[in-house]
């Protein structure tokens, strides 16, 4: 088991030694086509891993499996490790406002705005590490501690929905008064440095600063999305390889959606609904059983249901067009009735799709939710038509194929 973890880490160095020596070893801003790739590429590095997880525990390599207290096939490890997954970058994407906001406060150029994520990571790695160890023996030692963890996620889910928008105020950061207080601090850049030499003296630059901050709003959004990943599974080994692969990709995801969190309105409402949903299940783990695929089911669905219903409100408009009186657009004015029900259909088919890819891993029901939704974007969308046609013509030969099998 221990050669698992250090070749787990070994994988984890390598990653990050390639990012920062090889592909961003120059200092430049990371454009939107860029940080799109990066990111597809961190959630296909996350999907391999977890196929491997499931030859891995399928097999019993390396132990894993045998522990009574974790998982013990494949189908069930790759299914906790997905979710968990899932949960952890959804968490994280509440953090990535703040993180723009951070910058924005510094004045950080957007070139070396990777390098202070970079470094950030690093330390929000081991600190998860220690975090996620301290969870997983106090829950193992102390079983009422779920309800703790649980009663956190409620707490939490509470707040986000009655508190207004993030406010970053870094002067009232207790780590950056204790850097101010050892180190002089200058205003100006020195390329990606974070300390230069003032009057012989080791100075702080501005990245220094936003490293700070980073790193210490970083531990305070673990304090929730920890607990919400431990909900999920008490495998240490799930718990953190699952942190690991959602963090390693949140540098390229803020490049990608940072300008355009502001338009996810209703996405808020969907971490709300998913950490109180969390906590619940967790503070009723002992009463009522919920298996993991209908969590990965609530989850995927809320999630979808936010993201569709903000790209929705962007569609009609942030705000409504008004007359040259001033009066405001009747909305079927402003809309065809076409164009409504092409909206309509792409947000039903998209959650249809969505909610059967996250249930896949079941015999049966993935699949056909997954093809009722491309069935509904078919009628609107001539691109699902196709795959419609495609997804008909291979059921009716698997049908052939197994009634000649039978005869």
């Amino acid at each position: 088991m221990l050669t698992l973890w250090v070749g787990f880490l070994a994988l984890v160095f390598v990653l990050l030694a390639l990012d920062l020596g090889v592909f961003n070893r120059k200092d430049h801003e990371i454009g939107i086509r860029e940080a799109f790739g990066w990111t597809a590429f961190w959630i296909a590095l996350a999907l391999v891993f977890n196929a491997a997880l499931y030859v891995f525990y399928k097999h019993h390599w390396m132990g894993l499996g045998l522990d009574p207290r974790f998982p013990s096939d494949g189908p069930q490890a790759a299914m906790l490790f997905f979710t968990a997954y899932v949960v952890e970058k959804s968490l994280s994407l509440d953090n990535i406002f703040v993180m723009a906001l951070i910058f924005s406060y510094f004045s950080i150029p957007l070139k070396y705005q990777h390098r202070v994520l970079f470094w950030g990571i690093v330390g929000a790695l081991v600190l998860r590490g220690v975090m996620i160890g301290a969870g997983v023996v106090l829950i193992q030692k102390f079983t009422w501690m779920i309800y703790v963890f649980g009663g956190i996620l409620v707490v939490t889910a509470i707040k986000m929905a009655t508190s207004g928008d993030e406010e970053v105020e870094p002067e009232k950061n207790p780590l950056l008064r204790l850097v101010r207080r050892w180190f002089p601090v200058v205003t100006r850049f020195e390329g990606h440095r974070f300390f230069v030499r003032e009057n012989g003296r080791l100075a702080a630059t501005p990245l220094l600063l936003a490293l700070v901050v980073v790193e210490s709003t970083d531990v305070v959004f673990a304090v929730d999305s920890i607990p919400a990943v431990i909900a999920v599974t008490h495998d240490p080994f799930l718990v953190f390889t699952s942190n690991v692969f959602a963090i390693l990709g949140l540098r390229s995801l803020y490049f990608a959606l940072a300008a355009v969190m502001n338009k996810f309105r209703y996405l808020k409402a969907s971490l709300v609904f998913v950490l109180g949903f969390i906590g619940v299940k967790m503070l009723l783990s002992h009463h009522v059983h919920i298996s993991t695929a209908i969590s990965m089911g609530v989850i995927g669905a809320a999630l979808t249901i936010g993201i569709i219903g903000s790209v929705i409100a962007s569609y009609l408009g942030e705000t409504p067009r008004r007359t040259e009186s001033g009066g405001r657009i009747p909305l079927g004015e402003r809309l065809t009735e076409k164009k409504l029900r092409k909206v309509w259909i792409a947000a039903s088919g998209g959650t249809l799709i969505l909610i059967g890819l996250t249930l896949l891993v079941l015999p049966g029901p993935g699949s056909l939710v997954l093809a009722g939704g491309f069935a509904v974007l078919a009628t609107e969308f001539t691109w699902a038509a196709v795959v419609t046609r495609h997804i008909r013509r291979h059921a009716v030969a698997l049908a052939e194929r197994t009634k000649t099998a039978t005869k």
